[in-house]
């Protein structure tokens, strides 16, 4: 395994390829009792269109999700989610737009935990009767997003805002979409995309990093499988599809996303550059302390629900809002106004500088977080990005980079809004 010191995050990251293409990074805490593990693949509900063994697919909307859910099934009817726990560990998955992560957390027998999680992941089964069951309970899933307004008020932003991208579709699918999912389909996609060279295993605590990598050799062994190749026919228009999308829902006062469409990030240290530097427009514009946010919270336009960032995902990225107000127009004429007004006057050296040692401190305060160290290592290997790495990123980040950014990407016909009102109360004209 190769070992590489990070002094001025205080942290080493042990790295090493397998002979089967996994790669395994640790993260050593010696001294602390918890010991985390993700692990992950390369596939999320983005990534419906791929080619196999020289066939393409097309796999429904909500096949990574419903995939994740019944990976819990062992033949034998074992409870993997039982095991853990008689190991005193906990355990957990989720899944994103461009991922899916399985995790464990324990303080005890984190041996025998490791090589369940490996196992389990690496163990597809699925029956007919498990995955019809399975159908009716992410149905209910799916109806429960539905009725929640932060989720419809996103997904139909999303819609909105993208005419071919995946990331029309919520993550979990919908009704329509799951019947078609069985269990030829779940088995296609797991031979597709959980092939250990498409996947990462990363373990944070008091570990063997040498120990970690043997167990994984043991339980995947050491054949090379061919993975899934990702088909990415996604040619999007920078303008937006709808520049607004309103529904009405059972909420106190409307609430509102609003998001700009931005140029795709590639991978490398470009691409993350170009994040960074986005996350850092975002904290200019919509942070707590921008000349924005206080005048409009001033005025009672908003209030502290409103927040934005940065979100970049495989083949769209965005600059995003969100809050409550009566008036959601008034916000985005006000950002274009504020962002047009930073482009063209710049921003104060000191207030510049502040900003940009806030936010590098959060960064190397997540660091504290076994679970934020484990996914934005998981995350950010994917874009072929060491993310120890990031304190020399945010130190060469100029303040008319972010002017730059916010000049290309802040304008109306890239921007659209959604709206949920309440029920019985007109859209404000």
């Amino acid at each position: 395994m190769t070992r590489k010191q990070y002094p001025e995050l205080d942290e080493t990251l042990y790295r090493e390829t397998l002979e089967n293409g996994l790669t395994v990074l640790v993260v050593p805490r010696k001294g602390f009792t918890k010991k985390l593990a993700y692990f992950v693949t390369d596939f999320g509900s983005i990534h419906t269109d791929f080619r196999l063994d020289g066939k393409e697919y097309h796999a429904p909307a909500g096949v990574a999700h419903y995939l994740e859910h019944k990976m819990f099934d062992l033949p034998g009817d074992r409870d993997v989610s039982a095991e853990f726990a008689a190991l005193g560990a906990s355990t957990n998955a989720f899944t994103s737009y461009d991922m899916t992560a399985y995790y464990f957390s324990c303080t005890d027998h984190f041996d025998e935990c490791l090589r369940l999680l490996l196992e389990f992941v690496s163990t597809p089964y699925f029956t007919e009767e498990s995955v019809e069951k399975e159908r009716g309970i992410i149905d209910q899933e799916i109806g429960m997003n539905e009725d929640a307004p932060d989720s419809v008020v996103f997904d139909n932003l999303m819609a909105a805002m993208y005419a071919v991208h995946p990331i029309r579709q919520p993550i979990l699918g919908t009704s329509e979409t799951i019947r078609e999912i069985t269990p030829e389909v779940l088995y296609t996609c797991h031979r597709a995309f959980y092939a250990p060279g498409n996947m990462l295993l990363c373990v944070v605590g008091d570990v063997d990093p040498e120990s970690v990598a043997s167990a994984a050799r043991e339980v995947l062994g050491s054949e090379k499988k061919e993975t899934g190749v990702k088909l990415r026919s996604w040619q999007e228009e920078m303008t937006c599809l709808k520049a607004e999308t309103e529904c009405s829902m059972e909420v106190a006062m409307p609430t509102f996303n609003l998001a700009f469409k931005c140029e795709p990030l590639t991978h490398g240290d470009a691409a993350i550059r170009e994040e960074m530097v986005a996350d850092l427009a975002a904290e200019a514009l919509f942070g707590e302390s921008s000349e924005l946010y206080l005048r409009l919270y001033e005025e009672g336009v908003i209030d502290s629900s409103f927040g934005g960032g940065f979100e970049t995902v495989d083949g769209c990225a965005m600059l995003l809002c969100s809050g409550d107000s009566d008036d959601p127009r008034a916000v985005r004429e006000a950002i274009l106004e504020q962002a047009e007004k930073i482009a063209a006057e710049g921003l104060p050296e000191k207030a510049f500088l502040r900003m940009k040692r806030s936010a590098l401190g959060r960064r190397i305060r997540g660091l504290d977080s076994f679970d934020s160290t484990c996914f934005r290592l998981c995350a950010y290997h994917f874009s072929d990005f060491d993310y120890f790495r990031f304190p020399e990123v945010y130190r060469g980040i100029s303040a008319e980079e972010i002017c730059d950014f916010l000049r290309r990407a802040v304008r109306a016909e890239r921007c659209s809004l959604s709206v949920i009102y309440p029920v019985n109360k007109e859209a404000q004209s």
